[in-house]
């Protein structure tokens, strides 16, 4: 199953880039033979400052077609590790070719993109910075493949 992040804003070089580069790169490492991935980012901007509604006519086009979506949001579901790494292997199973996590900007996704998708999904209540949480996300979709993968990474 393909990974796409589909987020609002361009991550320029710097930590946070070493970051995300560094957790993809393992996560394609760990999870293709387990059949996640490759991993793909989509940035998309809105240069007109349309707001919500504005970036989420352009994630739109970047989710694939039949993709699972996910939105990541503070009113979603929180989920622990193995169990995060559990539904996606349950994804995979049932079939599906692609996962699509959104990731909006800095006033987060549009009521109407959080309905579309399939999964509402928060990293707790607090609120972290739209190019953080792509680090985070990064992250826990290597600790998913390791945890799927029976690897020592994951301590509980």
């Amino acid at each position: 199953m393909r990974l796409h992040l589909c987020v609002v804003g361009r991550l320029r070089a710097g930590p946070e880039r070493a970051l995300l580069d560094d957790y993809l790169e393992r996560c394609d490492r760990t999870g293709r033979p387990l059949g996640l991935g490759p991993v793909a980012v989509h940035e998309v901007e809105d240069r007109k400052g349309g707001g919500p509604e504005a970036e989420a006519a352009f994630l739109s086009r970047a989710i694939p077609p039949g993709a699972f979506v996910v939105a990541m949001d503070e009113r979603g579901r929180t989920l622990a590790s193995p169990d995060f790494a559990g539904f996606m292997a349950q994804v995979r199973d049932g079939g599906r070719q692609d996962m699509a996590f959104l990731i909006g900007g800095a006033d987060g996704l549009s009521p109407t993109l959080r309905a579309r998708a399939d999964l509402g999904l928060s990293f707790g209540p607090m609120v972290w910075p739209h190019m953080l949480a792509r680090v985070m996300l990064a992250e826990q979709l290597y600790r998913a493949a390791t945890i799927l993968a029976g690897g020592p990474y994951h301590r509980a």
